[in-house]
């Protein structure tokens, strides 16, 4: 296998974790307004926490397209 092909495979892998993230947060927001259809009280006491897990989410899928870029023009 050539490096050059080998470091477009790891790109490539190393990008599906900006896949997963968005699914995560998709999944992230769906069941927190599930939540709060099911309990509208309690919604405005959960919103931080909804906001630290899109901000941790969105980090990873930022650190996954980082990994690829430094795998793509980099080494």
């Amino acid at each position: 296998m050539d490096a050059e092909a080998a470091k477009y495979i790891g790109a490539g892998l190393a990008a599906i974790g900006m896949g997963f993230a968005a699914i995560a947060v998709g999944t992230l927001f769906a069941l927190f307004l599930q939540g709060a259809l099911r309990n509208p009280a309690a919604a405005d006491s959960q919103r931080p926490n909804l906001i630290f897990g899109f901000a941790v989410t969105e980090a990873l899928g930022i650190f996954a397209f980082l990994v690829a870029l430094l795998l793509l023009f980099a080494v």
